[in-house]
């Protein structure tokens, strides 16, 4: 079965910033491309004099454009992506619906996701909001202002990683993206030290450093078969004091990609995405991969 991306397609400029990033990753990929546009056209509208349903006009601009947007952004990308395999639809559903579904048989899901006004990073609208959270497939959120992917040159990609509770689908994810890109991964590990200690007052420089090179320590064996594994991917590690969260927000400032996972767990309110993985999504200046794991 030949390899799918998925883009959601909406006409705004976040969207049309996942489709141009997700041709450039389905050529890296040789993967073909498919744009899905929900739209959903109503065949009445209400009429305020009549006060009954009445069929709309034979020329409705909102349907004539919701028909043209696949259409034509199939075309151009098409144009700047010669022999790319391209398909494009309009799924007569709701967005999340839709874009859950067409991801269930694709590698990679790919979305727009508005910038936050003034501020550099991500404000995920309520549908990537849900896609996200829900998807069983990795979705990657891409700004509007987003360079294409094959102009980030040797920029790094960036995994967060929890070497307590690794888990092999997210550090495959980030160690292909970045030996695809022939460039480096940067690995960051956030570690607190436990409640306990400062209970008891046994917190002093010697614990801290002791409990770090721990943390470091765990972090190199889990990475060493992937090191075996993808031996021309230089990997750095950097376990930091404290939440994941401002490290890799940081550290997007010159990545390629930034990687996390989302553990597919229910919480009270829904599904339940992290506050890791939330500070990401709402800051990041690079795409964001989100890896759905167990």
């Amino acid at each position: 079965m030949s390899r799918t991306i998925v883009v959601g397609l909406d006409g705004s400029p976040e969207s049309l910033a996942a489709a141009e990033w997700a041709a450039c990753e389905a050529r890296r990929t040789d993967a073909q491309l498919r744009l899905v546009h929900a739209w959903l056209w109503h065949p009445y509208v209400y009429g305020p004099l009549t006060g009954v349903l009445v069929p709309p006009s034979s020329e409705d601009p909102e349907r004539e454009w919701a028909e043209r947007l696949p259409r034509e952004t199939a075309a151009k990308l098409a144009a700047d992506h010669p022999g790319l395999s391209i398909a494009a639809e309009r799924v007569a559903e709701q967005p999340v619906t839709a874009l859950l579904a067409a991801a269930e048989n694709a590698e990679l899901l790919v979305l727009g996701s508005r910038g936050l006004s003034g501020v550099a990073g991500f404000l995920t609208g309520s549908v990537a909001q849900a896609v996200v959270s829900r998807s069983r497939m990795p979705v990657v959120l891409v700004r509007a202002d987003a360079r294409p992917a094959e102009a980030h040159g040797h920029e790094e990609v960036v995994l967060g990683l929890v070497p307590e509770h690794p888990d092999a689908s997210v550090i495959a994810f980030a160690f292909r993206a970045a030996a695809r890109r022939a460039t480096d991964l940067r690995v960051v590990h956030g570690w607190s030290l436990p409640p306990y200690y400062g209970y008891s007052g046994a917190t002093d420089a010697g614990v801290d450093a002791e409990m770090l090179a721990e943390a470091q320590q765990r972090l190199t064996e889990v990475l060493s078969p992937w090191r075996e594994k993808f031996p021309g991917v230089e990997v750095r590690e950097q376990a930091v004091i404290g939440g994941a969260g401002p490290h890799l927000v940081e550290a997007s400032r010159n990545a390629a990609l930034v990687v996390v996972g989302r553990r597919n767990r229910q919480s009270p309110v829904g599904a339940h995405i992290g506050p890791v993985t939330q500070a990401v999504l709402h800051h990041s200046t690079a795409p964001v991969a989100v890896i759905p794991h167990d």
